[in-house]
């Protein structure tokens, strides 16, 4: 054995972890994991240059020598699994150590060099004092707003909305119980109380490890002075725990200025209803964006927000290609022509992308929104579909990956994660991911959607049939999933039931938006070639989203080897 780590620190703190290198010991909550000695040499190499990509070259050469003979990769991956077990941990939606294709392994949780220092911490929903559940909008969008606050700050890693929202309603656990199930130093809980036109928002910061409080102020302020309140708490915060801020991060903080309580007021609530990610939410959502917009033109997150639910609602073909799409890039130009953030460029991508199916623009969108925030999830989730889109399947799940890492609770996310084995055939890691995934959420509609594609691609026709009809049962019969419900009967062989709900949905279309994309994939499902390549045409014709995945959808593998198909992907302007 040589080159064994000697790391600076002789311990260090991650998550529920403690690394103690004199003893050569792993500890979880004091308790001792036990850990051969190659993964601990591993993780104490990892641990040496946090963050930063460790070749396999330097494993190898640090840890087997030269006149060792051994199956080298084998040894390597069987440490590494080793490793992630005792962690906790896992390779595809990894917190502790991340694979690097081709390359070696990254360690990107945040570590604690002593238990006083705070690195990471949660903010819990605040609660409503007002006890109206009208109100709660309010309460929610405060909160959003105070972790995205808090996330700006580099050295300081926040967890996501999604996660800190599952804890809602809990009552029955300490904060630190929350603290080691969320992986953090600390927590930030408290309420928030309405009257009229001003706020009064309580926040006490409290030690994960201890449960004592550590920090705790009132401010009480008029609406329109809202968004300077928060980054007053979030600095309050940062001072508190010491962490240092960078001018870039001084910089983001700052970026600030008064809003008409009103207009602040519908955003929260197109917020809410954007965050439910159903048709009824996304609708509600862009009304209250747009009545946002009507009381304060200039107010860039409002417009950023409008982007977010047309380009949401284009997708799922739930408004025709113009309402969706188009609008959504548009509303995404004008938030960045008041102010450049990483929202309204990640909302820009998505609806070039969708649109005008160009990648190379929606590419440098993606790009941008990454280097403005890296730590906004729907960047990375919406990026990996492009690279999806195009068949860059290493960067596509790692992007997937890392929006996943971000936003681990995220139904939506997931359902962008385990696309990525969908597209590449891997019909057991997709069902696998999401059954896990329904564990936390069983009525996500998304999830089970995926769950049908997946059973679908496996040939599990009735499975797959049974998750359609649930689907349709609670979007309200979006046609979108109507249109589907059709391709699997015709892939089961059931082609009368699949023809009678083709029937129907050229009824619907004479009064709703039917897309041409899934109308095509129901033709393409029961054999009918030329009425495929008919619809199909008829879906770049309209823009319809979806076309955006034509290059990949197993769905189409039937149509592919007719020149038809080619000549439409050339006319989409894919790259090779």
């Amino acid at each position: 054995m040589t080159g064994s780590a000697h790391p600076a620190r002789p311990s260090v703190c991650f998550g529920a972890f403690e690394v103690d290198f004199k003893a050569r010991a792993l500890r979880k909550e004091a308790v001792k994991v036990k850990l051969q000695d190659q993964p601990f040499q591993i993780l104490a190499i990892l641990l040496e240059q946090p963050g930063e990509v460790v070749s396999r070259k330097e494993l190898r050469q640090r840890i087997w020598p030269a006149d060792t003979f051994v199956d080298f990769d084998q040894g390597l991956n069987n440490a590494v699994k080793r490793l992630r077990e005792a962690l906790d941990d896992s390779a595809d939606a990894p917190q502790f150590i991340e694979t690097i294709p081709r390359r070696g392994y990254r360690f990107i949780a945040s570590l604690r060099n002593e238990r006083g220092r705070i690195t990471s911490l949660a903010v819990l929903p605040l609660e409503n004092l007002d006890r109206n559940p009208e109100q709660e909008y309010f309460a929610d969008g405060l909160t959003e707003a105070l972790i995205t606050s808090l996330a700006k700050i580099s050295a300081l890693r926040v967890v996501s909305r999604t996660s800190a929202m599952q804890y809602k309603s809990v009552r029955n656990k300490s904060v630190s119980e929350i603290a080691r199930e969320l992986g953090v130093d600390a927590v930030v809980e408290g309420t928030v109380q309405r009257f009229g036109d001003r706020a009064r928002i309580s926040a006490q910061l409290i030690d994960g490890h201890t449960d004592s409080h550590l920090w705790a102020e009132s401010y009480e302020r008029d609406l329109r002075d809202i968004l300077a309140l928060q980054v007053e708490v979030a600095s309050a915060i940062a001072t508190e725990i010491q962490v240092k801020l960078t001018p870039q991060d001084r910089k983001q903080l700052a970026r600030t200025r008064p809003v008409n309580p009103e207009a602040y007021e519908a955003y929260l609530k197109g917020r809410f209803f954007w965050n439910k990610r159903t048709p009824h939410g996304v609708k509600k959502g862009a009304e209250y964006f747009e009545q946002a917009i009507d009381k304060d033109p200039t107010y860039a997150a409002a417009h950023a927000g409008l982007a977010d639910c047309a380009g949401i609602a284009g997708w799922w073909g739930f408004v025709p290609p113009e309402e969706g799409c188009g609008r959504a890039k548009e509303a995404a130009r004008k938030s960045l022509e008041i102010e450049e953030t990483a929202e309204a460029h990640a909302s820009l991508g998505w609806a070039i992308i969708h649109y005008d199916f160009d990648t190379l623009s929606a590419e440098k969108e993606f790009q941008r929104a990454i280097e403005l925030d890296p730590r906004y999830p729907s960047a990375h989730q919406w990026y990996a579909h492009l690279l999806g889109y195009t068949q860059r399947w290493d960067q596509c799940l790692q992007e997937a990956a890392q929006a996943l890492q971000l936003d681990p609770l995220s139904h939506i996310i997931n359902v962008s994660y385990i696309g990525c084995f969908v597209f590449t055939h891997q019909w057991d890691r997709a069902i696998e991911h999401c059954r896990k995934a329904l564990e936390f959420d069983l009525n996500s509609v998304p999830l089970r959607w995926m769950l049908a594609n997946s059973y679908e691609g496996k040939e599990m026709h009735e499975e797959a049939i049974t998750e359609r009809k649930w689907v349709v049962e609670h979007s309200d019969g979006a046609p979108t999933f109507v249109a589907e419900l059709a391709g699997s009967y015709a892939s089961a062989g059931k082609r009368d039931e699949a023809t009678r709900i083709l029937e129907q949905l050229k009824k619907i279309s004479k009064r709703r938006y039917v897309p041409a994309y899934w109308l095509a994939l129901v033709y393409a499902a029961l054999k009918h070639t030329d009425e495929a390549f008919n619809w199909l045409n008829k879906a770049y014709s309209e823009r319809s989203a979806r076309l955006a995945f034509a290059k990949i959808d197993p769905r189409l593998d039937y149509l592919r080897s007719d020149t038809r198909f080619n000549d439409l992907l050339h006319r989409m302007k894919f790259p090779a």
